[in-house]
């Protein structure tokens, strides 16, 4: 797949993809493209020799797998890890407001929000929406208002003349989106969603909705920006942008052991039945290596590439990273490391990354966050920690994570998934 071709099948993700919920089902779209088989943690399993399978918990968890022809105790598992959600605000149970008759909706912040960005754009509305149909039952469904009707307005400079020295930003007051006009306590947002879902899901035979799980995003689409079109500019790029790579890895991967699981939940500390300080992974694996003294030998034969979007040096604020680890967008894929164990790299394998790099013939960087500034985490150490296996944190540099709108460079996710390609494909996953 050439790099244009594989960064427009990555545009066409991230604009399907406005939550965890769609992300997942655009995933499993593309697996039963390929030959996956989804299966049902209720059901028993039959797994076979050289199959492909996937499991989706929660809806907004997924983990896919190839079973490789030889013994698991000699190949070990070759894991890919990622997460599928984002900071984004989400809606209220109880939501409705109304301001000077102006009708809003309450919001609660998920995860870190860099809030500031959310000003002054087109927001749309979108998620899943567990309703009761025409003969009683109870089902879930997904939903995407997919055009703008939600905007969040600035205050005036007229009105706030310190604006651009000290503005804060209060989250229960300041960031509820405006949605329409309304008279007082004459709009009920479930009667809304009930319409919508309606007329976009006729078949649903929905007649009463109960409950919901929205998130709010911005409806610019995903782009090629740049005068010489080196970057791409996309909401969720943290980090469905490696969801897809692990996926289109995945999807080439031939007689290996190999897994991709993508949890939700990380941006807000992944302990959740879905997340990755959840069972999950481990359950699953767990079914296909059914002896413990088995599973032990074949865990420590495996190695687990924890894939999240890394911090690129921003030009306007060098001062903030270290001077010898400030990875440049379109300079190759980052190796993470921090002696606090935020990040679970080690020698031994960020060793085994940079080889999978040179095989790949792509270059490779280093993120060590500054010795005098917090550092942030991934689901690598969480999952290392469940499994007891071999982890490395790896990631695409980038700008403005967790803001409504990030920035990465066009070469870096093709050379991550031709690394990750490799990874899939190698022999031993092992320092001899």
């Amino acid at each position: 797949m050439t790099r244009d071709a594989f960064n427009q099948g990555l545009l066409a993700f991230l604009s399907a993809s406005p939550t965890p919920f769609h992300a997942v089902e655009a995933m499993k779209e593309l697996l039963e493209e390929n030959g996956f088989v989804q299966l049902q943690e209720s059901d028993a399993w039959n797994c076979q020799s050289r199959g492909k399978y996937f499991v989706i918990r929660g809806g907004s968890s997924l983990v896919a797998f190839n079973i490789g022809s030889e013994s698991v105790l000699e190949q070990g598992v070759r894991i890919v890890g990622a997460h599928t959600d984002s900071p984004c605000l989400k809606v209220k149970p109880k939501p409705e407001l109304f301001r000077k008759g102006y009708f809003q909706l309450g919001v609660e912040v998920y995860g870190g929000v860099l809030l500031n960005p959310w000003f002054d754009r087109d927001l749309s509305l979108a998620g899943r929406v567990t309703f009761k149909n025409q003969q009683g039952q109870l089902k879930s469904q997904l939903i995407n208002f997919e055009r703008a009707i939600g905007f969040i307005p600035s205050l005036a400079i007229h009105l706030d003349r310190d604006a651009n020295n000290n503005r804060k930003i209060n989250p229960q007051k300041d960031v509820p989106p405006l949605i329409m006009q309304a008279d007082e306590d004459t709009t009920d947002f479930r009667e809304l969603l009930l319409k919508q879902l309606q007329e976009q899901t006729p078949s649903a035979d929905a007649i009463e909705v109960l409950d919901y799980d929205l998130s709010f995003y911005d409806v610019q689409p995903p782009s090629v920006v740049g005068l010489k079109q080196e970057f791409i500019a996309s909401a969720r790029l943290d980090n469905l942008l490696s969801c897809y790579i692990g996926l289109q890895a995945l999807l080439v991967a031939e007689d290996q052991h190999c897994v991709l699981v993508c949890n939700d939940h990380e941006e807000v500390g992944s302990q959740s039945a879905i997340g990755a300080q959840g069972p999950m992974l481990k359950s699953i694996l767990r079914r296909l290596v059914r002896d413990e003294n088995e599973f032990v030998r074949a865990t420590d034969k495996s190695l687990l590439i924890s894939a999240d979007n890394a911090h690129g040096v921003h030009p306007n604020f060098s001062d903030r990273h270290d001077n010898n680890h400030g990875p440049l967008l379109n300079q190759g894929p980052v190796i993470k490391t921090n002696a606090n164990q935020r990040y679970a790299t080690d020698g031994e394998t960020s060793s085994l990354f940079r080889h999978f790099c040179e095989l790949a013939q792509v270059p490779v960087q280093n993120f060590v966050v500054r010795t005098d500034m917090a550092c942030g985490s991934t689901i690598g150490p969480l999952t290392a920690g469940e499994l007891g296996v071999k982890t490395i944190d790896v990631g695409v540099p980038t700008f403005g994570m967790h803001s409504i709108r990030e920035l990465a460079g066009i070469e870096d996710a093709n050379s991550l998934y031709q690394a990750l390609m490799h990874f899939f494909k190698a022999d031993s996953v092992s320092i001899g």
